[in-house]
């Protein structure tokens, strides 16, 4: 593009990310390079000196040269209020996008449209009068555009065109971590029950249902991070089911990756899921479970942050319970659930000392030995067979099984393994049976979907463990960073779907119809997608085949990562590191890896657990032992197959 002196533009800022400048002069450079453009900066008014090299501005005394290819053009007419759908926009690139969603947002604006797609910046504040019944009542059946941008606008637009077109629909919340993908959620849900919902005062009625669904999987999937107090951590997709007259007739809720690792480690400043904080804080039921404050349990203590600001962990814990009640989970599950929950708190705190053999383990003392007792009797074990599980690992032989003793790291890596596996089957039992108590109509006439998923994140370390196959590598090890590795994966997939439905398809479309437009450039992720995902040369693939060969290291596995995909561009290589390693996903931001160890040898771990889980099937159900706490009843069971 061709810039005239004096001409209003853009340039990339290091700490506004852009600023708005004024070109002085412009030089064309030969035809392999790109023409230099001479800019200064404007603040409030006045011209100020900047730089731009590399397309970063820096600071300087003088105007500078600056790449042209940095420089975007910018509207001089732009509404000083900004436009609530951007589509209006002269020009819709990125400082545009920024600027008009800035001059909204300062005007208490929220939400602003592009197209079908609403925009919403997170106020990080109650806003109570944008939600109330006299705000749907507003947006209920109004055509898509005739009010301010709201997410009520969306789930009315879907569920009008659900019912008028007899086609279900699909609504995606996406966003980086703590944009506030959660609570729209819950309001999209929230309409779409007011909306398509009965009149009826039954607090045990499907809608009621599908919304006290929500704060219950909160409390055992939603956790503090260091983004937001009440961070989802897990993807959920929910299917509310809809009648021939278009009211609620049923609804499924699908739940995907899990952070089992937040169980058994958290970072500072963070907490671990809700539900372990709940339980320490409800009084009589902690008592019952010998629990007490969460700094006296390793899988809490590990940050020093207990409490959120202005929650009441034991109100919230009525709330649970209630929430227990109007999905329909009886009074003897309830109690079983957070009996296995109290037995993770314990389980955590089990130590252990070098064994008097060489490699061997034992309980550290006394102390660990009634948290041992404690964990065996809630989880319906003997404290013994625990105490062996843990201990002792068992490896499979040509000749037969042999019993092998491990060192105190393995053990606990091992009591982690069981507390995560554990949990997460808890987790999985509490959504099927969230499932089985709403009901789903097989012969419902059309569903809306509502996909919440993880948020994008990049932490100083996306680390990567070992284990014997791909899927036991998923399943057994604290994975921390390779979880959010899998969500980023997930959110790369998701960005792809809509460049290609937004972007590719539309602008093809256009192409077809020979539609006189201006093409919107947009970044393509296959690329990243690919250096994931790709076979038989890709991340997954190669990390797939080191995991199978016993006597891989994680020096091997970069090795040969950096041996068949050196040359990738968003692969980046650590200088100082053999096996570090960098992915520049689409957010742009490259988000190091670091592979900290290799177990090698097949990881039996699991299996040593699964064996004393299935030795009462993890029964739930109460029938109390000498200790005060319940004992299995076979003929009524609620239990966790593993």
């Amino acid at each position: 593009m061709i810039f005239r002196p004096g001409t209003a533009v853009w340039v990339e800022h290091p700490d506004l990310a852009w600023a708005e400048a004024e070109v002085v002069s412009t030089a064309p450079t030969r035809s392999s390079a790109p023409s230099t453009i001479t800019v200064v900066l404007l603040s409030n008014g006045a011209k100020v000196s900047a730089s731009l090299l590399m397309g970063v501005a820096m600071r300087c005394s003088r105007p500078v040269v600056a790449d042209g290819r940095k420089v975007l053009p910018r509207d001089m007419e732009a509404d000083l209020c900004g436009v609530d759908d951007m589509t209006k926009l002269i020009y819709l690139h990125e400082p545009g996008v920024l600027c008009n969603l800035a001059r909204r947002y300062t005007l208490n604006e929220i939400y602003t449209y592009t197209g079908r797609i609403l925009i919403a910046v997170n106020p990080f504040a109650k806003l109570p009068h944008l939600y109330d019944m006299h705000m749907m009542e507003q947006y209920r059946g109004v055509q898509f555009g005739e009010l301010s941008p709201h997410v009520f606008a969306i789930a009315d637009a879907s569920y009008r065109a659900m019912v008028g077109e007899n086609c279900s629909q699909s609504i995606l919340v996406s966003g980086e971590s703590g944009a506030g993908k959660t609570e729209t959620t819950k309001l999209i849900m929230r309409y779409l029950t007011f909306v398509g919902g009965r009149a009826t005062g039954n607090i045990r009625s499907v809608e009621q249902q599908v919304l006290e669904a929500n704060p219950l999987l909160e409390a055992f999937g939603n956790a503090r991070t260091v983004r937001n107090d009440n961070s989802s951590r897990f993807g959920k997709f929910v299917q509310i089911q809809f009648d021939k007259s278009g009211r609620i007739s049923g609804a499924a809720v699908r739940t995907y990756l899990l952070e089992r690792s937040r169980v058994v480690q958290i970072s500072e400043s963070e907490r671990n899921y809700h539900c372990f904080y709940q339980l320490c804080a409800s009084g009589q039921d902690a008592d019952k479970y010998k629990l007490a404050h969460p700094r006296n349990f390793n899988y809490l203590n590990q940050s020093h942050t207990f409490e959120l600001q202005g929650v009441s962990d034991a109100e919230e814990y009525l709330k649970t319970r209630r929430a227990m009640d109007i999905v329909g989970i009886c009074f003897a599950d309830q109690e079983a659930i957070f009996r296995i929950v109290a037995a993770i708190l314990h389980l955590g705190n089990i130590e252990f000392s070098p064994g008097e053999e060489f490699d061997s383990s034992a309980i550290k003392d006394e102390k660990c030995r009634f948290h041992l007792q404690m964990a065996a009797d809630l989880l319906m074990v003997d404290a013994s067979l625990l105490l062996s599980t843990l201990c002792f690992r068992k490896i499979k032989t040509p000749e037969g099984n042999i019993i092998k003793a491990v060192d105190n790291s393995s053990a606990v890596i091992g009591r982690d393994a069981l507390a995560k596996t554990v949990y997460a089957r808890l987790f999985d039992w509490l959504v099927d049976n969230i499932n089985k108590s709403i009901g789903q109509d097989i012969d419902s006439r059309a569903q809306i979907g509502v996909l919440d998923i993880y948020g994008f994140e990049c932490f100083k370390y996306n680390s990567l463990y070992f284990g014997s196959s791909f899927l036991e590598f998923l399943m057994a090890l604290p994975c921390v960073s390779f979880e959010q590795l899998c969500i980023n994966f997930a959110n790369e997939k998701l960005q792809q779907h809509f460049n290609k439905h937004v972007f590719k398809m539309e602008q093809e479309e256009y192409k077809t119809e020979e539609i006189n437009w201006s093409y919107i450039e947009f970044v393509d992720n296959q690329d990243i997608l690919d250096l994931i995902e790709k076979k038989p040369i890709g991340i997954v693939s190669l990390l797939d085949e080191a995991c199978i060969l016993g006597k891989s290291t994680h020096e091997t596995f970069a090795t040969k990562l950096f041996q068949n995909l050196r040359t990738h561009p968003r692969l980046d290589k650590p200088k100082l590191s053999k096996t570090d390693f960098a992915l520049s996903p689409f957010a742009g931001k490259a988000c190091p890896v670091n592979q900290h160890f290799f177990l090698e040898g097949k990881i039996s771990n699991l299996e040593d657990e699964n064996h004393l889980l299935r030795q009462k099937a993890l029964n739930l159900s109460p029938r109390h032992s000498r200790t005060g706490v319940p004992h299995a009843v076979q003929d009524h069971s609620l239990n966790l197959h593993l």
